[in-house]
């Protein structure tokens, strides 16, 4: 096992949080402000991009969203903000390097110096930035996203297809019913698991709810040691749907999509914008059939943009962020509103 960096702070609940991309990134950007014992597991599914072409050319995971990953969590310091900042940076021009961040080429040249070991670069690069928590990849292998995708035309013979690749299931216009990976059961680094066994609390979400959220549930070995945690789950809802992925969906409708693939994972906590959601009955009545709580809070970004804003997504994930009572049961399908209450139909 590889040894995490750690950085001075109070410490807090131990918080492992599963995602990708911006969505994750806003997730650590909340996470960060409660506890300094965040984990970061992060999906290895991107194919397009300059993660595309680095995982087409080497044999590495993609390094995007394990680098945006390291700069949501890089330490407040001067230093460390310019070394996140280097990490996110992109190489202009029309040559060889344009597109690529900095970091994710660097990413993938401390993983072929440690000889394949992504784990000990990721911790490497933690370190240079002064990472208050520690990035994981999801899986050992670079996975395949697999979607069978309902096209919105009712005239189309091949209504229904097959589309392989993440970049290719988000631009596939139509309703993703069905997504699996590639290999369907990947190998996961024993310090993924160890830090599920001990987690207080695992969070899921916000992001791409096909592409980053559900390929967790779908590794086998991460559904089982989420399924044999006794740490509380929490799942924060996204703001509005994601085109090419959740076009026209509701809060309880991502909701019922995520039921169908906890598969004995329990679910305790939904966190969702107060203002986001038109049917709060209906989405409390999704939040008791996973036999959770909800959390109804103003969560999104003041200026209207569909941006969870940091400070109150903190603030919302701080009542339910404290450490749960080992073996216990947490039951419970009212539904709260801060600041005021939310319960049952009004």
């Amino acid at each position: 096992m590889g040894t995490a960096p750690t950085a001075p702070g109070s410490g807090g609940p131990r918080v492992v949080a599963f995602g990708g991309g911006h969505g994750l990134a806003a997730a650590l950007a909340a996470w960060r402000r409660l506890t300094d014992e965040l984990t970061a597991v992060v999906t290895v599914a991107d194919d397009g991009g300059s993660s595309g072409r680095i995982r087409r050319e080497m044999p590495v995971l993609p390094p995007g969203d394990l680098r945006m990953a390291l700069a949501a969590l890089a330490g407040e310091d001067p230093a460390c903000q310019e070394m996140a900042r280097l990490l996110q940076h992109r190489f202009g021009g029309s040559g060889v390097l344009a597109g690529h961040p900095v970091g994710n080429l660097l990413l993938t040249g401390l993983v072929e110096l440690h000889g394949g070991d992504t784990v000990r670069a990721l911790d490497a690069v933690a370190g240079m930035v002064g990472a208050c928590g520690r990035v994981l990849p999801m899986a050992d292998v670079p996975l395949d996203l697999v979607a069978r995708v309902e096209t919105a035309d009712p005239d189309d013979p091949a209504r229904t297809r097959t589309i392989r690749g993440q970049v290719a299931i988000a631009s596939t216009p139509g309703r993703v019913r069905e997504i699996l990976v590639a290999p369907p059961d990947p190998p996961v680094h024993p310090d993924v698991l160890a830090a599920i066994a001990a987690a207080d609390v695992v969070s899921l979400g916000p992001g791409s709810w096909y592409t980053s959220v559900l390929p967790h549930l779908l590794v086998p070995r991460l559904r089982r040691a989420l399924a044999e945690s006794p740490a509380r789950v929490v799942v924060v809802l996204n703001l509005e749907p994601q085109p090419g992925e959740t076009d026209g969906f509701s809060p309880e409708e991502h909701l019922r999509v995520l039921q169908a693939h906890l598969d004995g994972v329990a679910l305790h906590t939904v966190i969702a914008d107060a203002e986001s959601v038109v049917d709060r009955c209906g989405l409390l009545s999704a939040v008791r059939e996973c036999g959770a709580e909800l959390l109804l809070a103003p969560v999104a970004e003041l200026d209207g943009q569909p941006r969870h804003d940091p400070a109150r997504l903190a603030a919302a994930l701080a009542p339910v962020a404290g450490p749960r009572e080992r073996g216990g049961v947490r039951s419970g399908c009212t539904g709260t509103e801060v600041p005021g209450r939310y319960e049952g139909e009004r």
